[in-house]
C-alpha cells in the first residue's frame, strides 16, 4: 500500500514516473488477501489486459461476487510504476467503509425525528478533492448520509479523506450501481428528490419548500445529473446568479444548497 501526493522528477532528465496513487494493494497474494478480509473496503480492481491464470481468474470471480468493479486496463494504466511486481493485478481501497443500500435505509429509518433526515447523492463526481470537499460541507450542513455512484466516480481514497478533513468517518457512505433505482428506493421511503442544476428555470434554492425527507443530487463537474437521475428527481432546483457566470463549482454550489437546506431547519 502506498500514500504518495507527488510525483517524483528524476535528476538526469528523464521523463518522471507516475507517483503511486493513494491506497493501493498489488500481487495476486496481497489481493487476494484483501478480498477476504477486507472486501468492503475495496472500491475497484484493475486487471492487466492479456494477463491470465488459474489465480487471477480466480480473484477476478471473487471480486464480481462482492459486487467489486473489476477493469480491465493496458499495463501503462495500471497506477503504479513499472518497477512494481503488479502481477496483473492492483486493488484500489477506500479510505471508509461503504455501505450497501439496505443497510444505509435501516440506519436512517431507525434515526429520531425531528429532524427529517437529510441525504446527499453525488452523481459521477470525478475530482477527489471535490468529493472531499463536497462530504466537509455535507457533515457541517447536517446531512448524515451520503450515496455515491461506483462507475464514473473517484473512489474515497486517501486524497478524498484528507481534502474532508477527517468527514468520511462520520458519514455513513453508500455505493450503488444504478443511482437511478437508488432514488426511487429513496421515494419508496417517503423522500422528495431534488436535483441541482445550472439553469434559470429551475426553482430558486431561496423559494423551494424543502420540508419532509430531502435527498438532494449533485451532478458530476462536467455534464450534471444523467437524464435517467434527473427523471427520479422531484424538483430542479437552482442558485440564482447576479451576475452573467455560468455555474459554480460543484463543491459551492453543494455547499450553498446543502447549508440552505439547514438553515430552513433551524
Amino acid at each position: 500500500m502506498a500514500d504518495r501526493s507527488k510525483t517524483e522528477r528524476p535528476s538526469d532528465g528523464r521523463a518522471a514516473a507516475p507517483a503511486l496513487d493513494d491506497d493501493l494493494i498489488w500481487g495476486i497474494n496481497a489481493v487476494w488477501e484483501a478480498l477476504a478480509q477486507q472486501a468492503a473496503t475495496i472500491n475497484e480492481l484493475l486487471v492487466q489486459r492479456g494477463k491470465g491464470g488459474m489465480r487471477l481468474q480466480e480473484i477476478i470471480d471473487a471480486a464480481k461476487e462482492r459486487g467489486i468493479a473489476v477493469r480491465f486496463v493496458e499495463a501503462d494504466r495500471m497506477r503504479v510504476p513499472r518497477t512494481c511486481r503488479h502481477q496483473g493485478v492492483v486493488a484500489r481501497l477506500s479510505a471508509a467503509g461503504l455501505l450497501p443500500l439496505d443497510e444505509l435505509l435501516d440506519r436512517i429509518a431507525g434515526e429520531p425525528s425531528p429532524p427529517p433526515p437529510r441525504l446527499l447523492a453525488l452523481d459521477s463526481i470525478q475530482d477527489p478533492r471535490n468529493l472531499g470537499s463536497i462530504l466537509r460541507s455535507a457533515l457541517a450542513a447536517g446531512f448524515q448520509h451520503v450515496i455515491l455512484t461506483r462507475d464514473r466516480s473517484v473512489p474515497v481514497t486517501g486524497t478524498v479523506a484528507r481534502t474532508s478533513a477527517g468527514a468520511v468517518a462520520h458519514l455513513g457512505l453508500c455505493q450503488v450501481v444504478n443511482l437511478s433505482d437508488a432514488l426511487n428506493r429513496l421515494k419508496e421511503r417517503g423522500f422528495w428528490i431534488y436535483g441541482a442544476v445550472a439553469e434559470s428555470d429551475a426553482a430558486s434554492i431561496y423559494a423551494t419548500d424543502f420540508s419532509g425527507p430531502v435527498c438532494l443530487v449533485i451532478g458530476s463537474e462536467g455534464k450534471g445529473i444523467r437524464p435517467l437521475v434527473r427523471q427520479q428527481c422531484d424538483v430542479m432546483v437552482t442558485i440564482p446568479m447576479r451576475a452573467a457566470f455560468n455555474s459554480l463549482n460543484a463543491s459551492v454550489a453543494a455547499a450553498v444548497i446543502m447549508f440552505e437546506i439547514a438553515r430552513r431547519s433551524e
